[in-house]
């Protein structure tokens, strides 16, 4: 009776798996806005409104030079975007936030209004892990969040396994590393023997602010502040933390596993 009553159960909830990155991806939080917009044309030459109320001076202004954006360094508290009297700054609520290189994560130079996006791994790196990729997590002095809503893709309804993506338990199994947290001084050790032991060739994602820039703990003596300061970053994934959504479309993405109609 208990088999019986636990098949019937299952057959009555169907399928949880969301069917993403088929369709349209679920929607964001209300609160969350997504990824950042910065329109130069709109900012007026005697403000600077948005630059203290940062609090990672992620936003600069030079004299007479537009405002620049540096979402690597973003926490997405949205002060910012609050306090801009002309809507230079704004969320333009997409979820894609993922860059293959550190400076496309700055905006606020003409044409980069919005976050240049990673595209797919080229030549033999997507011949090895286009289809099927092993992760080594490593949380380098995160707080957990990050770390959290990566675990959250293992769940019924993100499934990252469907799309040939695992994390595994060694380096030594493993096809490159996912970081979080922004290195301190008691990890930086560990993280470069756990990179050493991933077989080569091998792939470096920094996941996060903290491990993008340091996040709030740039420049405290105890940090590193970038995983790219020590070890060779492919995939930038910001955010604090990155949605789930936002680090499944970064990982397909950079594997070019999403359809040609994603943007």
């Amino acid at each position: 009776m208990f088999v019986h009553d636990t098949l019937l159960h299952r057959l009555q909830r169907g399928c949880q798996t969301m069917a993403y990155p088929e369709g349209q991806p679920p929607p964001l939080p209300d609160r969350h806005g997504g990824a950042l917009r910065v329109e130069t044309a709109r900012c007026t030459d005697e403000c600077a409104a948005c630059v203290p109320v940062c609090p990672t001076e992620a936003i600069s202004r030079p004299a007479s030079q537009p405002v620049a954006l540096d979402l690597g360094r973003c926490l997405f508290c949205a002060e910012c975007v609050k306090v801009c009297p002309t809507g230079a700054l704004s969320h333009t609520g997409s979820h894609a936030l993922a860059a293959q290189r550190r400076a496309d994560l700055v905006l606020g130079a003409p044409g980069c209004e919005q976050v240049r996006l990673a595209t797919a791994l080229a030549g033999e790196l997507h011949r090895l892990f286009g289809r099927s990729l092993r992760l080594r997590q490593v949380s380098a002095g995160g707080c957990n969040a990050c770390e959290a809503d990566t675990n959250v893709l293992g769940t019924i309804g993100w499934d990252l396994g469907r799309f040939g993506i695992q994390f595994v338990a060694s380096p030594r199994h493993a096809d490159g590393l996912l970081v979080t947290g922004p290195v301190t001084q008691n990890m930086a050790l560990a993280l470069q023997k756990t990179y050493d032991a991933v077989p080569e060739p091998k792939l470096v994602i920094a996941l996060g602010a903290c491990a993008i820039s340091g996040g709030p703990f740039r420049g405290h003596p105890q940090v590193h502040d970038a995983v790219g300061d020590l070890l060779p970053v492919g995939l930038f994934i910001p955010g604090c933390p990155p949605h789930p959504l936002t680090i499944l479309d970064g990982l397909l993405r950079w594997l070019g596993r999403l359809p040609r109609t994603s943007s």
